[in-house]
């Protein structure tokens, strides 16, 4: 069967390098990787391939950046003419970006068969673009992989067929301890105890009343231990746009996968509004402030070291005062996030396909 596996954006390429991996030792399975090119430039995409050992795409259709409607119509157009060209059996999206719920449409109307990795994720928030996204894809798809016990429920709550439901553990922590050794052998200079901030969500960065408070506690973070800040190319403009300072805190370009992940590992503590940020420090061990209201993932409350702030400076900077005086909660890690989620993927997908 042939297997259309698709990425976009940055979150996506750590979630089906795994699967990608995997299908190539499955004699029944021609898989053929298609990136949409939501995310195109060098630093946010193709370093990534490199560090994770993922073939040159298939296909790129290079669609790039711009409004939620443009891109979402421009992967469409381009996707539609793959998928008549490729007659593929089966089309793989993984996570939450447009790319995800955009190439669902498309092989939904042309009624090839889709499966969702990492889905019945919710946040409950419709003003977040990725939980539109998240709906839409699971309402669409044929097979429904979850990381979770609670995506499952989530989907089951919402009319999904339970045969459709696949609970399979989490491709992101595949990866995450397939590269952790080669990652942690980098020679990265670092202090010895530091903050690790990522910020790039519209909701925290394209409001200066809510951007401010977050960079004035990085800053009162910054008196106390260094603060180390892989800067978004958004969030820096919106930084500039404003005027806001970042006096104290130390900005660095967006790194590859392996240089984050050797920080990320060593890190005094995490801030952030990253998705899957939540999930690498619940497995990690590391504390992770999590600057947003709602978060998909609440496993990685119940079960990691994650713990909801909010953009709330005096919220943020009483986390942070916890963190330091050993006042965190220890991580365990949930179910099935053990490194062999994309086994169970194409498993289920080989079984799927031989009947």
């Amino acid at each position: 069967m042939k297997v259309l596996n698709v990425v976009g954006a940055r979150p996506n390429f750590m979630k089906i390098a795994p699967i990608v991996e995997e299908m190539k030792k499955a004699p029944d399975l021609e898989g053929i990787l298609v990136h949409t090119g939501q995310h195109y430039d060098e630093g946010m995409s193709d370093v990534f391939f490199r560090d994770l050992g993922i073939p040159v795409p298939d296909v790129h259709l290079g669609v790039g950046s711009g409004t939620h409607a443009e891109q979402t119509a421009r992967i469409m157009v381009e996707f539609e003419k793959v998928c008549v060209q490729q007659k593929p059996g089966l089309v793989v999206v993984v996570g939450d970006v447009n790319s995800t719920m955009a190439c669902s449409i498309v092989a939904a109307k042309l009624r090839i068969p889709v499966a969702h990795v990492e889905a019945g994720l919710r946040s409950f928030d419709r003003t977040m673009p990725e939980e539109i996204n998240r709906l839409v894809t699971d309402a669409l798809a044929d097979l429904l992989f979850t990381t979770s016990a609670d995506a499952d429920e989530n989907l089951k709550h919402e009319g999904v067929d339970a045969k459709k439901i696949h609970f399979v553990g989490n491709v992101m922590i595949d990866t995450l301890l397939k590269h952790r050794a080669k990652a942690e052998a980098l020679r990265v200079d670092k202090p010895k105890q530091y903050a690790l901030v990522t910020l790039h969500r519209p909701s925290n960065v394209d409001d200066p009343n809510v951007l401010r408070p977050i960079l004035e506690a990085l800053e009162e973070i910054s008196r106390s231990i260094p603060v180390i800040f892989p800067i978004h190319p958004r969030t820096a403009k919106r930084v500039s746009e404003f005027g806001l300072s970042l006096n104290g805190i130390r900005t660095i370009d967006p790194l590859g996968y392996l240089e984050f992940l050797n920080l990320e590992s060593t890190a005094t503590v995490v801030l952030s509004d990253s998705g899957g940020l939540q999930e690498e420090t619940t497995i990690l061990g590391v504390p992770c402030l999590t600057l947003r209201h709602n978060t998909e993932r609440p496993v990685t409350i119940t079960h990691g070291t994650n713990l909801m702030v909010g953009p709330d400076k005096t919220r943020i900077l009483d986390a942070f005062r916890r963190v330091m005086s050993g006042e965190w909660k220890p991580g365990g890690p949930p179910e099935l996030w053990d490194g062999h989620a994309a086994e169970r993927i194409v498993r289920v997908i080989r079984d799927i396909s031989g009947r």
